[in-house]
């Protein structure tokens, strides 16, 4: 019968009755499948089940466990959320508005250190790992959504514990929690890096003024930009609503990006860097600059949440959505990280914008956009943290509002208190990017890949060796890099600064 069909049957024990739910027709599954987008060159066909099965093979986990998580019991029916799981029917974006979502999440916090990991690696190093991180990139994230597929689960986090056990769930999660809630840090250091600095230069008198010299402050500044903006935008529970937004942010990006090209060869020659070092080959700072790289680039710890946001969600159409994003993002990044480290080199920092004047316009323009950038960025990063205590705490439990606004808050305010007190962005990238972005980007994939294949082929097949590849590479960067950071932030080679 139809979902709107419903019956009444009294049941043997002579409890009340309970509605049942019947799940859709095959038809009624295909006429959904069958829609399509406005970049799609030609409509699904509904009668090719390669390519109309959802991705994750059941219309019902593809749209958030739309149909099994309908209780079937009395008990289980107070406690769910019934106009909820209604609503996911006929909810979900278009591959534009899960590129948007993709692109902002991957040019977020990171992208502003991309020419500082140029400077960390050298010239050219630096620009072949910006091309071939970015190809391993889009390589793992597909290689997730396969995995997700052959795993019959829909979250990074239960395709782990699938292939690992109890083991892979917890490695997952801490390292998912850790990624997102770095950037989060990062993105209240860059808000308290940027906004203040256009505030002073609109207002170069307003430190005098006994009230509101208060605007002027970093730390009030990031307090009111997080709590006013960043939290309500954080309390939605489906990511797709924040598309919209997203392709605000990816418009700033392109003003940023602009206004840098623009100003980075007319700053006073007293800020450039030295012109002997622009086409250096290779500098000891690579492991560290993979690291900044891998977090520039990597959304996979969202990317399945993306998955799930689409109104249509097939393995050609996630492809679409990665490829698009991430060529977006490598034109961003090369953009920015070249021009920019060509013209500051040895004196680049963490921030690119910090290398610029407190009084040029059109930079401050840049750190106006960036801002809001992060405005939006750090919602995303959230649904992540979020995500995580869910499935590991609560995941038999019902969706309850408190619990939900609770995580929230706790989460948002933790990471705007590490924004208060530190300046240093660096530093953070390096941290965040060289542990939990390889495990997340490069090892964690990889393995999965290797469990859910084929068992019988040996590692060095053509099929598993790429994977094995990976995972090697990730872990021997992860291993270096994080050794290198913190030998880097506990002595005076760092240069930690620290905001009062």
């Amino acid at each position: 019968m139809y979902p709107h069909n419903q019956e009444q049957q009294p049941l043997l024990d002579g409890k009340p009755d309970v509605q049942v739910i019947a799940p859709l027709l095959t038809s009624a599954i295909s006429s959904r499948e069958a829609d399509t987008d406005d970049l799609d060159d030609t409509p699904t066909q509904t009668h090719v089940r390669k390519e109309s099965i959802p991705l994750l093979g059941d219309p019902s986990v593809a749209r958030g466990s739309l149909y099994s998580s309908v209780p079937l019991s009395t008990s289980d029916i107070e406690n769910t959320d019934l106009e909820h799981i209604a609503t996911k029917r006929t909810t979900g974006g278009g591959v534009l508005d899960s590129v948007a979502n993709m692109a902002n999440s991957v040019l977020g916090a990171g992208v502003i250190g991309l020419p500082y990991a140029v400077s960390q690696a050298g010239f050219f190093t630096g620009l072949t790992l910006l091309v071939v991180i970015c190809g391993i990139t889009d390589w793992t994230i597909r290689l997730m959504a396969i995995s997700a597929k052959l795993s019959g689960r829909r979250s990074y986090i239960d395709i782990m514990d699938h292939c690992f056990g109890s083991s892979g769930r917890a490695a997952v999660s801490f390292f998912q929690f850790a990624f997102a809630f770095g950037g989060m840090c990062a993105c209240g250091i860059i808000i308290g890096d940027t906004i203040p600095h256009v505030i002073r230069s609109i207002f170069p008198t307003l430190h005098e003024k006994p009230f509101l010299k208060i605007f002027a402050n970093r730390q009030f500044i990031i307090s009111l930009c997080v709590i006013g903006v960043s939290y309500p935008l954080s309390l939605y529970r489906d990511i797709h609503k924040l598309s919209r937004a997203s392709g605000f942010a990816l418009v700033c990006m392109g003003i940023i990006v602009i206004s840098v090209l623009i100003e980075g060869p007319r700053v006073p020659q007293e800020l450039k860097g030295d012109p002997s070092k622009r086409f250096s080959i290779l500098e000891p700072g690579i492991f560290q600059s993979i690291g900044v790289i891998s977090f520039a680039y990597i959304c996979h710890h969202n990317s399945l949440l993306i998955y799930a946001s689409l109104r249509n969600p097939t393995l050609a159409r996630f492809a679409k959505v990665t490829h698009i994003s991430m060529l977006i993002s490598l034109v961003v990044c090369m953009t920015l990280g070249i021009s920019a480290f060509l013209v500051f080199t040895n004196k680049t920092q963490g921030n690119i914008l910090n290398n610029f004047p407190a009084d040029d316009t059109i930079i401050n323009i840049a750190r106006f956009c960036f801002g809001l950038n992060m405005f939006t960025t750090i919602p995303l990063e959230l649904f992540v943290c979020r995500e995580v205590i869910e499935q590991t705490f609560f995941s038999d439990k019902s969706f309850n509002m408190r619990r939900h606004i609770f995580f929230t808050t706790i989460i948002l305010f933790s990471t705007m208190l590490v924004a208060l007190i530190t300046c240093d962005l660096g530093v953070m990238l390096e941290i965040t990017g060289g542990v939990s972005a390889t495990a997340l980007s490069f090892i964690f994939p990889a393995i999965c890949h290797l469990k859910l294949s084929n068992g019988q082929l040996p590692w060095h097949s053509r099929t598993n060796l790429p994977a094995v590849a990976c995972a090697t590479f990730g872990f021997v960067v992860m291993c270096i890099s994080l050794f290198l950071s913190l030998a880097k932030a506990w002595t005076s080679v760092g240069d930690v600064r620290v905001c009062s």
